[in-house]
C-alpha cells in the first residue's frame, strides 16, 4: 500500500536539480550517508533502510534486460547492505507486482527508470503500489529532468565522436536531436524539453526533441528542422534507459552521428539513489505496516 503519511510527491525539478555541482554534490553526499546507515546493525535499535525497487519499463529486445540487470548491480555496489530489487511494467520478468509480492513485510520505494512524467508514473506505479498490502511505499519521481542525465548524455555523444570541447566553427555549425520515447502526457513532454535546454546549455548547441512515438515532431523531423537551419552536422542524443527497438529506430534515421544509450552509466546509478534517498525525505514511514487483519 501507499503510505499516505509521506505526502505529495513533487515532480517539480528544485534548484539543486538545475546545478550539475550542486547536484553531484548532493549525491555525493547521499550515497556516503546511505552507504554508513547500510552497515548500522538494527540491533542497535536502528531499523533496515526501506528496499529499492528499479522499475523498468521491459522490452523485447533481450539487450534491455541485461542491460538493467547490470545496472541493479552497479547500484548495490555504490550502496552496500541496501536491498535493490527489479521490477517490470510489462514484457520481462520479474513483473513489478511479482516482484512487491516476494519482499518481506516492511518498506520500499519504488525508483521509475523512466526519464520523464507520464502514464506509468502517475498511474501504473501507484496502482501496484496499493497493492502490495503488506508494504508500506513511495513512489519516487522519475529519473528526469537532472543534470546527471545530462552528465550521461553528453559522455555517449563524445564515445559516438561529438567533439569533447567544441571549437566555435562546431557550435556554428552543429545541432543535436534528443531522441525521446514519447508520451501524450503534456507534463512528460515539459520534461523533454527541459532536458533539452540543460544539454543545450551542455554543448553550446540547439538541441531539440524527436520523439519514437505518441508525440511530434519524430526524430526525422527533428533533424530536418536543425538542417533547415543551417545546421549541417546533427547527431542524435539517445534519450533512452537500455537497448530496445525505439533506439534502435532513433540510430536508424540519424543523419550524422548517433550516441548509445545511457544504459550503464555511472550517473545512472548515482541518480537512482538519489530519487530514492528524495523520497520519503518530506515525512516518515509509519511505524507499523498495515497487517492481513487491517
Amino acid at each position: 500500500m501507499t503510505d499516505e503519511s509521506y505526502g505529495p510527491t513533487d515532480h517539480g525539478t528544485t534548484h539543486l536539480d538545475h546545478t550539475v555541482g550542486t547536484a553531484g554534490l548532493l549525491t555525493m553526499i547521499s550515497d556516503q550517508l546511505g552507504s554508513r546507515l547500510s552497515h548500522v546493525s538494527p540491533l542497535r535499535g536502528h531499523r533496515q533502510p526501506p528496499a529499492l525497487v528499479l522499475v523498468a519499463h521491459g522490452s523485447r529486445d533481450p539487450r534491455a534486460l541485461a542491460t538493467v540487470s547490470a545496472l541493479v548491480e552497479r547500484i548495490r555496489e555504490r550502496r552496500p547492505g541496501l536491498t535493490v530489487r527489479l521490477g517490470h511494467i510489462e514484457l520481462n520478468e520479474p513483473l513489478l507486482d511479482d516482484t512487491l509480492a516476494e519482499l518481506p513485510a516492511g518498506r520500499a520505494v519504488l525508483v521509475p527508470l523512466l526519464l520523464s512524467r507520464g502514464h506509468h508514473v502517475k498511474h501504473d506505479l501507484p496502482r501496484a503500489a496499493d497493492a502490495a498490502g503488506h508494504l508500506r511505499t513511495r513512489v519516487a519521481d522519475p529519473l528526469g529532468p537532472h543534470p546527471l542525465l545530462v552528465e550521461a548524455l553528453h559522455d555517449r555523444l563524445v564515445e559516438a565522436d561529438w567533439p569533447r570541447r567544441s571549437t566555435d566553427r562546431d557550435r556554428r555549425r552543429g545541432g543535436v536531436v534528443l531522441a525521446a520515447a514519447g508520451s501524450r502526457d503534456p507534463g512528460a513532454a515539459a520534461d523533454v524539453r527541459r532536458t533539452a535546454a540543460l544539454l543545450a546549455d551542455r554543448l553550446g548547441v540547439p538541441v531539440v526533441p524527436g520523439y519514437a512515438s505518441a508525440a511530434a515532431p519524430d526524430i526525422a523531423t527533428a533533424a530536418r528542422s536543425l538542417a533547415a537551419h543551417g545546421r549541417d552536422r546533427i547527431a542524435v542524443a539517445s534519450y533512452f534507459t537500455a537497448p530496445g527497438r525505439f533506439a534502435s529506430e532513433a540510430a536508424a534515421v540519424a543523419p550524422g552521428i548517433a550516441a548509445a544509450p545511457l544504459g550503464t552509466h555511472s550517473a545512472l546509478a548515482r541518480l537512482v539513489l538519489h530519487r530514492y534517498d528524495r523520497a520519503p525525505a518530506t515525512a516518515a514511514y509509519a511505524d507499523v505496516a498495515r497487517t492481513a487483519s487491517v
